[in-house]
């Protein structure tokens, strides 16, 4: 898909879960939000089941496919957002450590997966034994419309609140939201520490970074959207920001896989709300990453198993693994549970701004409040 107009450097660093804590800022944070949210939240979920109904999209095909596990057995499904390359590594150690146990690992875009989950809860016939998403307002969208199946274990328990929902969604990964910008294109001078350069940058009579800025397309990406929401939300700076995609002629695209390789290429010179560990995945030399200092959004990727799943205690297990040391070991080396690899090395948890996995995030799925919102993007990128 053609993007329409609107460093990462090797070395050590310690984990941001131990930066993170119990996640208490996103809980003090939320807290007010949530006493005034919950009131409205039947109203909330009736408005996204009319806009469902009238609107809800045919899913698009599997990105890509890959059976882990013996042969000759049933297989449980996992449709997940991340990438095969990326997660693969993990559900291989997974199945080795469980003889037996097979999986069809598919990998989905983020709004189809939602499409296809929905449909299938509306329908009762689950076709996933367990959904990982980083869309995780969808996710919370499926739940509190029952669609996920409870479950608790010692693991599951010791998450955060910030990352468990009703003993039905988990919080299995940390990523943070980042500046990228390509190595040899940006001056050290030029590279974006906060967003209040990044403003600088686009407001530069030189136009240099005219068309060269790239962000997410909000409509094409559920993870790109929750971004741009918690953006909304969390910064005065905000509506300069939209400002400045307009002045620079930013290119709104779907993927991480295309925004990364654009910046790798010089496509874009910079690219703002980048998912960390997908950067960190290609670990190009070319490409730099800043985690802004201004604050720095970090993602829990959302875990849950549909209700009815027909292989539901794989999909209990696998969730376990997930969250065992061994799991979040794999999943740390995989860059799904974030070693800071960037510019600066680890910020400080005082920048660090958790989305947690709260009923608040229906909030971003209201459908009035989302067609605002789309409007104003759609304004901004030309559309």
């Amino acid at each position: 898909m053609r993007g329409r107009r609107l460093s990462w450097p090797r070395g050590g660093g310690r984990l941001l879960a131990t930066l993170l804590g119990d996640w208490g800022w996103a809980l003090r944070r939320g807290a007010l939000s949530l006493c005034l949210g919950l009131s409205l939240l039947p109203a909330l979920a009736q408005a996204q089941t009319r806009e469902q109904a009238q609107t809800q999209r045919q899913p698009g095909p599997i990105e890509a496919r890959q059976r882990y596990g013996p042969k000759g057995v049933p297989a449980m499904v996992l449709r997940s957002t991340t990438d095969i390359k990326v997660l693969g590594p993990t559900i291989d150690d997974f199945v080795a450590r469980n003889p037996g146990v097979a999986v069809d690992f598919q990998q989905w875009g983020s709004n189809d997966l939602y499409a296809a989950t929905a449909r299938d809860c509306d329908a009762g016939r689950p076709a996933a034994d367990a959904v990982l998403s980083s869309a995780v307002q969808q996710m919370v969208e499926l739940v509190n419309r029952a669609c996920a199946q409870p479950y608790r274990s010692s693991l599951t328990a010791s998450l955060p609140a910030a990352r468990r929902w009703r003993d039905e969604i988990w919080g299995v990964t940390l990523e943070p939201a980042v500046i990228i910008y390509n190595t040899h294109l940006v001056p050290a001078a030029d590279v974006p520490r906060t967003r209040f350069a990044l403003l600088d940058l686009m407001r530069r009579s030189d136009r240099r970074y005219d068309g060269k800025i790239a962000t997410y397309d909000i409509e094409a990406s559920g993870l790109g959207y929750l971004f741009a929401f918690e953006d909304s939300l969390e910064a005065s700076t905000f509506g300069s920001l939209i400002e400045g995609f307009s002045r620079a002629h930013a290119v709104a695209t779907c993927c991480s896989a295309e925004i990364i390789k654009g910046v790798s290429d010089g496509t874009y010179k910079i690219a703002y709300n980048v998912l960390g560990s997908y950067v960190n995945a290609r670990r190009d030399p070319g490409v730099g990453v800043v985690l802004p200092l201004d604050y720095t959004l970090v993602l829990s990727r959302g875990y849950m198993i549909p209700r009815g799943a027909g292989h539901a205690a794989w999909a209990e297990r696998l969730v376990d693994f997930l969250l065992s040391p061994a799991g979040q070991q794999d999943l740390s080396r995989a860059g799904l549970v974030m070693v800071s690899r960037t510019d600066e090395g680890t910020p400080p948890e005082s920048v660090l701004r958790p989305i947690a996995i709260t009923p608040v995030l229906l909030v971003a799925l209201d459908a009035q409040k989302r067609a605002q919102f789309i409007r104003r993007w759609r304004d901004v990128f030309g559309r």
